[in-house]
């Protein structure tokens, strides 16, 4: 008898039928003699209410009391279900991020786990109980109530089978696995049956919406088999997250990430150490950094520009404003509405003409691309915004043939 933990997202707990969905899942696995823990996430749009609630009330609410308000709505979702399960005649508690407890740095809406205590869930466990975790949050270790940001839940999940050292964990979504791009642009798309960590890393840092790239960060350090598995299919196999490396395996997924914002820094000194303190300033800001391009002047100065999220643009253009003078820059320009195409798999960079055929695809649809990066698994482009799905099927048809 092994642990296996259960995760279920907004969708799939929306409302009590969907609620019973759950149950007929979670029951199956039980019937196999395995322990069970469930990650559930706020049903349906809970978070987005709570969020323009919050608007009503300020349009910069404390960081803080933003945490503790979005974390309700999981807690609603963990009673809610194990009273169903009760009723069920099973045994089932409900376990917020803070009953556990799951400790997390003091980064609030984006906090990181430090380490979680398995006493709690394993005496709940040892007795006979279905422990149903509320997703998304944690408490840091002054005792403030934290959330690791939207998708947490993933990680939630992944991290207690890492800490319990669970047989595996299931993610179950509105979709049947992972696939080679987004239905929603592509008509025909194809499932992947595996997906390494690494690529699928990839495909969540580029914009795939299908898990929280902190999960896979922490399945492939603890090797967590991880499930990517439809709640609405009574069998569903899905696509499992692993560690195999297939070398001839060329391209696994085109995703794209919107929201997209590239900043020049324009006349920096060419001197050494001003990237790096350019760079450590925006680290120590909590903004990450993604696609970056260095040019030379004519003379001792160099541009450089780099992408940040949409909704770290004010943030970033305020934080280099306000160290202008003291790293010497001359100019700081930036442009909005822009998205990052990328194709992924392992060993691109080990494949000649992968990266001609990319760009081949993009000309022949006269898609200007603004910034180029490569890694060993991954080329991604910055194209203009209202071009980035016509760019998404024209790569996937160049590569996949539909």
């Amino acid at each position: 008898m092994g642990i296996v933990v259960q995760k279920f997202g907004g969708s799939s707990v929306a409302n009590l039928k969907k609620l019973e969905l759950v149950a007929d899942h979670i029951i199956k696995e039980v019937n196999r003699g395995n322990k069970l823990v469930v990650v559930v996430s706020a049903q349906g749009k809970t978070t987005d209410r709570l969020i323009s609630e919050e608007a009503e009330i300020t349009d910069n609410p404390n960081k803080r009391e933003h945490d503790v308000l979005v974390s309700t709505g999981e807690q609603i979702t963990i009673a809610k279900l194990a009273m169903l399960l009760q009723k069920m005649n099973y045994n089932a508690v409900s376990l917020t991020g803070w009953q556990i407890p799951i400790i997390t740095n003091s980064e609030f809406s984006n906090s990181r786990i430090r380490y979680i205590n398995n006493e709690t869930i394993e005496e709940y466990l040892d007795t006979g109980n279905i422990v149903i975790v509320a997703g998304f949050q944690g408490i840091d270790e002054n005792g403030n109530i934290t959330t690791f940001g939207r998708g947490g839940s993933d990680t939630t999940a992944v991290a207690l089978a890492a800490s319990l050292k669970a047989e595996r964990c299931d993610i179950y979504t509105d979709v049947d696995g992972v696939y080679t791009s987004d239905p929603r642009i592509v008509s025909r798309v194809e499932k992947l049956q595996s997906i390494s960590y690494d690529e699928m890393l990839e495909m969540s840092s580029m914009g795939a919406k299908v898990l929280h790239n902190r999960c896979v960060e922490i399945g492939k350090k603890y090797n967590v088999p991880i499930y990517v598995k439809s709640t609405f299919e009574k069998d569903s196999l899905g696509t499992v997250l692993n560690n195999k490396n297939l070398e001839d395996l060329v391209i696994n997924g085109v995703t794209k990430d919107n929201y997209i914002s590239r900043i020049t820094i324009v006349g920096l000194e060419n001197k050494i150490g001003k990237t790096y303190e350019l760079f450590k300033i925006l680290a120590k800001n909590f903004i990450n950094v993604d696609i970056i391009s260095q040019s030379f002047g004519e003379h001792i100065t160099k541009d450089i520009a780099f992408t940040v999220k949409m909704n770290d643009l004010q943030k970033t253009l305020q934080v280099l404003e306000e160290n202008k003078n003291s790293l010497g820059i001359h100019e700081i320009l930036h442009s909005e509405n822009l998205a990052k195409v990328s194709i992924i798999g392992v060993g691109i960079a080990n494949k000649p003409g992968v990266a001609a055929s990319m760009f081949e695809a993009l000309y022949e649809k006269n898609i200007n691309m603004h910034m180029i990066t490569t890694s060993e698994i991954k080329i991604s482009v910055l194209v203009n915004s209202n071009d980035a799905d016509l760019a998404v099927k024209a790569i996937h048809e160049k590569f996949f043939g539909k």
